[in-house]
């Protein structure tokens, strides 16, 4: 059953924040720290919700921190955790703590069924697709194709807007079995979307890009207009 408009908790300490618009339309669902070393993008969404972002079309989900113990220890996971982002479509029964979670995340997409999944992330590395091993920085990645449409026109108003070194973004094929975001794609067959940050540049920045990345996409989407164009 879809949750009512509020705060909801998949843990103690792991909110989801939902809001419908008076006008009908789509649901997009954006959650930001499942590695608890890429914060870029938890910062963002906190201050997006401060701003009290809200949709003027259909429903928004935003999940700030999909994994706060790896997210107050700064690390890709908890201290002797696993993955979360390996661990779906996760396991109500098991004793890992992620398992359990990446089911009850599984359980809310699948009764809410967004049409858009974004999870925000970051890498250490820039996006080259000539480097011997896989690089992400810069990129939004997508994991069935053909690529879907809303991210070349995302990635057109990114590029418009970020011109500086180093800033451009591209789209990036790269599908991963486990990770929530092929796996809820999948599932419900929704547009599933990670957004990748590059590390070398500072917090601040990489914080307005991912909250470019998520005004963008929810104005593609129709969610919400763009406010700052």
């Amino acid at each position: 059953m879809p949750l009512t408009p509020g705060i909801h908790h998949l843990t103690p300490t792991v909110p989801v924040h939902v809001f419908d618009a008076p006008k009908p339309g789509p649901t997009a669902l954006i959650q930001a720290g499942i590695h608890g070393d890429e914060i870029a993008g938890v910062h963002a969404l906190c201050e997006l919700l401060e701003e009290e972002i809200r949709p003027d079309c259909g429903r928004l989900i935003v999940i700030p921190v999909m994994n706060a113990p790896a997210y107050r220890v700064q690390q890709r996971s908890s201290k002797g955790g696993l993955d979360l982002n390996r661990c779906f479509p996760g396991d109500s029964g098991a004793s890992a703590r992620e398992l359990r979670l990446a089911r009850k995340f599984m359980d809310l997409v699948e009764d809410e069924r967004p049409g858009l999944m974004a999870t925000l992330h970051e890498s250490k590395k820039r996006y080259d697709p000539l480097l011997p091993l896989p690089s992400f920085g810069q990129t939004l990645v997508y994991g069935v194709e053909p690529m879907p449409a809303i991210l070349g026109r995302t990635l057109d108003r990114l590029n418009a807007r970020f011109t500086g070194v180093n800033e451009h973004w591209d789209p990036h094929y790269f599908p991963v079995a486990t990770s929530s975001t092929e796996v809820i794609v999948e599932a419900i067959g929704c547009v599933g979307i990670c957004v990748e940050t590059w590390m070398g540049f500072a917090l601040e920045h990489r914080i307005a890009m991912h909250r470019a990345v998520v005004e963008i996409l929810l104005a593609e989407f129709g969610v919400r207009a763009l406010k700052n164009k």
